[in-house]
């Protein structure tokens, strides 16, 4: 099965977009050889694989996608409207707003991780890099991982203040 290679403009703007069933590479990547940038095109063909061999954590990501956008972009300011006119019903609106960027977070890792993988196996079956030079590609997908590592991270942190601030965590009231 054969997937369109697309460029797109911006810098890590590579994704895979399952609806089109398209990659999107950032032109610094489509128009590159070098082993950071096979790596990249790789990893997002990794997703491309996750799709039609029915990865069910690809799907549950993709699914959560409409609501965790939305959630994200508008969590901190319910969450400081809440604060502002000390009304716990719209914290608490935002702290639920905000579990959900941390669901969607969590989810992300083992799909990321496995796209890797993929992209790992992939590249030296199919030559696009040598077993030495697999190495130093699979480093380049650790590190993009533990980006999201780090993310998700972040997100679980952001999370846990408001709870703290909330007075839902240990003994102290908002």
């Amino acid at each position: 099965m054969m997937y369109p290679i697309e460029p797109v403009h911006g810098m890590l703007t590579d994704h895979y977009d399952p609806s089109s069933k398209t990659l999107r590479l950032s032109e610094n990547v489509y128009g590159s050889n070098s082993l950071s940038a096979m790596g990249v095109a790789c990893h997002e063909a990794g997703h491309a694989l996750q799709h039609a061999f029915g990865y069910p954590m690809l799907a549950l990501r993709t699914a959560l996608v409409p609501t965790t956008n939305i959630c994200s972009t508008f969590y901190a300011w319910v969450i400081m409207f809440g604060f502002l006119f000390q009304s716990r019903p719209f914290i608490m609106i935002g702290v639920v707003m905000c579990t959900m960027a941390v669901i969607f977070a969590v989810v992300t890792l083992p799909v990321e991780w496995d796209a890797s993988a993929r992209a790992k196996i992939a590249m030296v079956n199919h030559g696009i890099v040598t077993p030495g030079e697999s190495i130093h590609a699979g480093k380049v997908l650790n590190a993009a991982f533990l980006t999201y590592v780090a993310s998700a991270v972040t997100a679980i942190l952001t999370l846990l203040y408001y709870l703290y601030r909330l007075g839902l965590l240990g003994n102290r009231r908002g």
